[in-house]
């Protein structure tokens, strides 16, 4: 472990080692690497910035590059920056032919450098250099030879090492340019620590000065009576990727596939609307960048959880430009789907950066103030890693958590989405080192006057010590419940020892969520989700199949609870080919009976596949796209129809969408339970039989006993329905539960059956048996006596 007395930096930038030994390493140079550079000379305070242009005082708030009027009713731009530890700060102003303006700002309020430059307007490009000591060993990365990015950019103009002055070519690693240390270093295991002093403005994107009366949509857009505003309880959760839902979409014009536009086209929300969801899940959108070692495979980051600027909507999925227009595009899409009754939830990743660990490039954050934005180690040097991505935004810190805050509430206030999924949220919850659901972060989400009214999903979880918790987080959060996956898939492929965590999960997770106020609709229910198999591949494949992604079919997790049938792959053997399909449908209809809020996944409900691929973050091509050709097999089409029934329904029946937990007790007059669980035998299971190995079990959900009321307070009720459940592999008889349970029951799906259209069967009397076939649902609603009365008059 080093430390600031023992390693003071030299005039060159270097470190200054301890022993010769250690001198002779750190001081040798390429042979054809030339003297050691100069320091950067600071700006001059009192000087006119390069190119003549002046700089005013300004303001500094709010934080970010803003329209404003300045003294004398000059318009201009106020740009102010949070760089705590920074000696000087120079905005960096450029033309359409990269020619560089360098302004100082050199008024400080509180570690905020600011500035008003009068006469520039929306659509100027800018970037950040940032001056200060280069000393590794104590965690100061400055280097003014890079440009950055503003953290509050909210455009983003190019990509990191594709889209500056100097062309290059797509694939290849990322230019040694954007790294702050000198990337190539022959000793890799001091690079970190020698500076780069050569510049990355031609290699890197730039901010893009954005009006705040956009055409695309300024702020009153977003007036609350816009908005679906979506009880939790009665959510259908799509998860989805901009560019792989609509690339391969042919109601979509080619122009705008794989865009925001394209999200926005009435052919892509005609299908979210035929399926009923109720919001839509949008995995990154923020600006992120592609890490170097997928670029020198020739890959890139698809899935885009590598954020690098939390204000600016993804350049690349933008039709319209990427000068500012982008803003605009992305505010139309969420119009177009607020005006269809879908919400827009976005996926964010606030946990770490694109920066990488120490080996990584300086782009943002890094080269403002590296030590005020990143948790480090004891050793400085290095960064402490509670994500498995190389580094942790320190969000305890009160800078980093307003950026975070300022960024959500942007996203809600000025871009009108309604909510968020936070990628490894644990992190965000950690304080000096553990998870504390006290932490800085989850307490000013819960008293903020505009977040707390927003949908909050949490990823319960990171990669740190003590990181799982589901269950743990406070009211106003729902969470990804993996228990209530692994569930489902171990009692689908038949390995669940018992039924006594099934029927936990199904009924809304009360072991977990049964606390603090909160509901069922704490529990999102998901079977797949963007990592993992797909729902076709998940029944299709005993193992992962990841070796287009280049790492020797080692990343991804080995622990898919998934079961081929027979056959690993596809097949031409149609009667695997024909339970797969069976067990699709058993799955679709477990998740969207369960209580919870459901997820679904773009694709699934058609019978998308990865080939296997259980970890397509980087395939950016037809693996990770939606081949929309399934539609035309009526076999995948009968699927999503059967996923549209099953929506219908539960929007249709609140019993299948309770806004509270079941009591299980004994209600009212009749004595009946308001959820009850029934053995092939008709009789209510004991705990003996819980306990016990079963393939075969029946839950009644009593639309009598609801426990809520309507808006005029009469309380609500609905039919009763039996749910049997079989996923062993010959047909049992199941006795139906008699009086007073139901005097009959009407069968309305079989999951067995590949035709879901066939009218349903005649009533079948209660207390008697019914075959209930192999690795099959059947749905059925109770016929009370007083119903089935008048029938037969």
């Amino acid at each position: 472990m080093s430390n600031a007395a023992d390693h003071r930096t030299a005039h060159n930038g270097l470190p200054r080692p301890r022993s010769g030994a250690a001198a002779i390493e750190l001081g040798a140079r390429r042979a054809d690497s030339g003297p050691p550079p100069a320091p950067a000379a600071l700006p001059d305070p009192h000087g006119e910035p390069a190119g003549g242009a002046p700089v005013w005082p300004g303001s500094a708030q709010p934080l970010g590059a803003r329209v404003r009027t300045g003294p004398g009713g000059v318009v201009g731009i106020n740009f102010a920056l949070w760089a705590g530890g920074a000696e000087a700060v120079e905005v960096c102003l450029f033309d359409d032919d990269g020619t560089e303006i360098r302004c100082p700002l050199t008024e400080r309020t509180h570690e905020i450098w600011h500035g008003f430059v009068p006469g520039v307007l929306p659509g100027r490009r800018y970037g950040y250099r940032v001056h200060g000591r280069w000393d590794p060993w104590t965690g100061a990365r400055w280097n003014p030879a890079k440009l950055l990015l503003d953290p509050y950019a909210r455009a983003v103009d190019g990509d990191f090492g594709g889209a500056g002055v100097v062309p290059r070519p797509w694939h290849g690693p990322l230019p040694p340019e954007v790294y702050g240390h000198v990337r190539d270093w022959p000793q890799q295991h001091i690079a970190d620590t020698v500076r780069d002093d050569r510049d990355s403005a031609p290699y890197v994107p730039k901010g893009v000065v954005v009006g705040d009366d956009d055409p695309g949509g300024p702020p009153d857009e977003w007036l609350d009576d816009r908005r679906p505003k979506t009880p939790w309880a009665d959510t259908v959760l799509y998860e989805l990727h901009v560019r792989g839902f609509t690339k391969r979409h042919p109601g979509i014009p080619p122009e705008l596939r794989g865009t925001y536009a394209g999200l926005a086209h009435p052919a892509a929300i005609e299908h979210l609307t035929r399926l009923g969801v109720t919001a839509v899940e949008l995995l990154p959108v923020h600006q992120f960048a592609h890490e170097d070692h997928l670029l020198r495979r020739g890959l890139r980051n698809y899935w885009g959880y590598n954020s690098i600027g939390y204000f600016a909507p993804h350049g690349a999925y933008a039709a319209t430009g990427t000068r500012g227009a982008q803003v605009g595009e992305f505010r139309r899409m969420v119009r177009a789907l607020h005006d269809a009754g879908i919400e827009v939830i976005l996926d964010v990743v606030y946990n770490h950066t694109a920066e990488s660990g120490e080996l990584g490039p300086t782009l943002s954050l890094r080269g403002i103030d590296n030590r005020g934005y990143y948790r480090l180690q004891q050793d400085p040097r290095r960064y402490a890693d509670y994500t498995g991505c190389g580094n942790t935004l320190h969000v305890v810190r009160p800078h980093v958590l307003r950026l975070v805050t300022d960024s959500l509430r942007y996203w809600v206030t000025e871009m009108g989405v309604d909510g968020f999924r936070f990628d490894l949220a644990a992190t965000l919850a950690r304080s000096a080192h553990d998870v504390d659901m006290l932490s800085p972060f989850l307490s000013v989400i819960a008293q903020d006057p505009v977040l707390r009214h927003v949908k909050l999903i949490a990823e319960p979880w990171d990669v740190g010590p003590g990181g799982y918790q589901v269950g743990a987080f406070p009211p106003l959060w729902t969470e990804w419940n993996d228990r209530y996956r692994d569930a489902v898939r171990d009692f689908w492929r038949g390995a669940l020892p018992d039924v006594r965590d099934l029927g936990t999960r199904l009924s809304g997770s009360s072991d977990l969520y049964a606390w603090g106020g909160r509901g069922p609709y704490a529990s999102v229910n998901f079977i797949t989700a963007h990592d993992g198999f797909t729902l076709r591949d998940l029944v299709s494949y005993d193992r992962k199949h990841n070796e287009a992604n280049g790492e020797g079919n080692r990343d991804g997790t080995d622990d898919n609870r998934s079961w081929n049938h027979g056959a690993e792959g596809e097949t031409e053997d149609p009667a695997v080919r024909a339970l797969r399909r069976r067990q699709l449908r058993n799955l679709l209809t477990t998740l969207l009976l369960s209580t919870g809020v459901p997820m679904l996944v773009a694709g699934d409900e058609m019978g998308r596949t990865q080939g296997g691929n259980n970890n397509a973050y980087c395939q950016d091509n037809e693996t990770g796209w939606l081949d929309w050709a399934l539609l035309e097999d009526p076999g995948w089409r009968a699927l999503a129809d059967l996923t549209a029934r099953l929506v219908r329904l539960r929007r249709d029946h609140p019993v299948l969408r309770r806004r509270t937990f079941f009591s299980g007790r004994a209600q009212g007059p009749d004595g009946l339970r308001d959820l009850a669980w029934f053995t092939a035998r008709g009789t209510e299971m004991t705990e003996e039989d819980w306990y016990a190995p079963t393939a075969a079990l029946g839950l009644y959900l009593s639309g009598r006993h609801i426990a809520q009321r309507d808006a005029r307070g009469a309380p609500v009720t609905d039919d009763s329905f039996l749910v049997l459940l079989h996923s062993g592999p010959a047909p049992v008889d199941f006795t139906l539960p008699g009086p007073p349970w139901a005097a009959s029951y009407e069968l309305l799906l079989d999951t067995s059956r590949e035709d879901q259209d066939a009218p349903p069967s005649t009533p079948h009397r209660a207390g008697s048996p019914i075959v209930l076939p192999e690795r099959a649902v059947l749905l059925l609603r109770a016929v009370t006596a007083t119903e089935a009365d008048r029938k037969t008059e």
